[in-house]
């Protein structure tokens, strides 16, 4: 269990968060925000109801479905708020327009129609200032989920086992195999990170996912949320998506083990099927790691830590002043909500 020299334990919170583009998600117990630099330097601020707390449905509580449930909700909240904050990054033209014509009018009449406008627009999101999505953006928004779905099984469950599959010393002990198999999978995952990190845009995400994880250390540690008390935390957290998603590859090595068949399309469909086991004894796992500091839990999380110098970087001070702002909300009045 926990290390015995510590009389106290560490306080570990609910709040979890995703680096966005140009922006920050964070989700708590109640509350969830999106925190975005707009093009003109100021913070644009998001805030939602969430229900993670003590009154979550029975299938966010119960062990191995949580997991599941909870890995397909990310999924789909984390691709709808990356859109969202890309969305935030165009400079909408026609807005642009309305601006230049309000300057031509005298102020006394520019500032009743913007006045209106804001009205208006408040009205129809509940104060967020921005349009309801049409159903044609939540189609594309679904389209664009199974897209990097079906990518992701392309390259990490198909691609690894017909590689291992060509091999025929090894195709029919499916131990060996399912060792193989594992070692493709986490080598395709560490070249795909890796490369990727050199694209400007994503070497930004990392750093806005280094102020995510450095602005929930620094609330874990209990201290003032401000750019010095949080530039001064880790970038490193144990209970991170990267190490989650390190965990899913290793879990699947001894699950594939059981599976008996050799036949390389047999076991395509049979890693399918057994996909949803394996991140739930995944999540379970790394809740493990997040409440116990031992030898073991320390050997699970290594992996997933040693990742996230690839996935994440040092953040600069206007990237920690937008996780500050994601987070705020999220805090729970009761310190008892927060406690993961």
């Amino acid at each position: 269990m926990g290390n015995s020299n510590n009389t106290q334990e560490k306080f570990k919170s609910k709040i979890g968060g995703q680096a966005l583009i140009e922006g920050i998600m964070m989700l708590g117990p109640d509350t969830g925000a999106m925190a975005c630099r707009l093009p003109d330097g100021t913070i644009d601020l998001e805030t939602w109801e969430e229900n993670n707390g003590k009154n979550a449905p029975w299938y966010r509580k119960v062990p191995l479905v949580r997991g599941c449930t909870g890995f397909v909700v990310s999924l789909v909240k984390g691709y709808k708020y990356m859109m969202k904050s890309a969305d935030k990054q165009i400079v909408d033209d026609e807005e642009d327009e309305k601006d230049k014509k309000k300057d031509e009018k005298p102020a006394s009449e520019a500032a009743a129609e913007g006045s209106a406008v804001t009205a208006a627009d408040s009205s129809e999101t509940g104060g967020s200032g921005k349009k309801k999505e049409s159903s044609g953006y939540d189609i594309f928004m679904y389209l664009g989920i199974l897209f990097g779905v079906v990518m992701a099984i392309g390259l990490f469950v198909m691609l690894p086992k017909w590689i291992v599959g060509l091999m025929p010393s090894v195709k029919e002990n499916r131990f060996l195999r399912s060792l193989l198999e594992g070692v493709v999978k986490i080598a395709l995952f560490v070249a795909y990170m890796y490369l990727t990190s050199f694209m400007k845009d994503i070497r930004r995400q990392f750093m806005y996912h280094g102020a995510e994880h450095k602005t929930i250390a620094c609330h874990e540690a209990e201290l003032p949320l401000t750019i010095e008390n949080v530039r001064r935390q880790p970038r490193f957290h144990k209970r991170c998506g990267t190490s989650f998603i390190f965990i899913v590859l290793i879990v699947s090595i001894f699950v594939m083990c059981f599976v008996p068949f050799t036949v390389t399309w047999q076991r395509i469909v049979a890693s399918l099927v057994l996909l949803p086991l394996v991140v739930g004894i995944s999540y379970e796992c790394i809740r493990l790691a997040g409440n116990n500091d031992n030898l073991f839990t320390r050997i699970l999380s290594a992996p997933g830590l040693a990742m996230q110098r690839i996935t994440t970087r040092e953040p600069d001070d206007s990237m920690i002043e937008i996780a500050i702002a994601a987070m705020t909300p999220c805090i729970p009045k009761d310190k008892e909500d927060d406690k993961w």
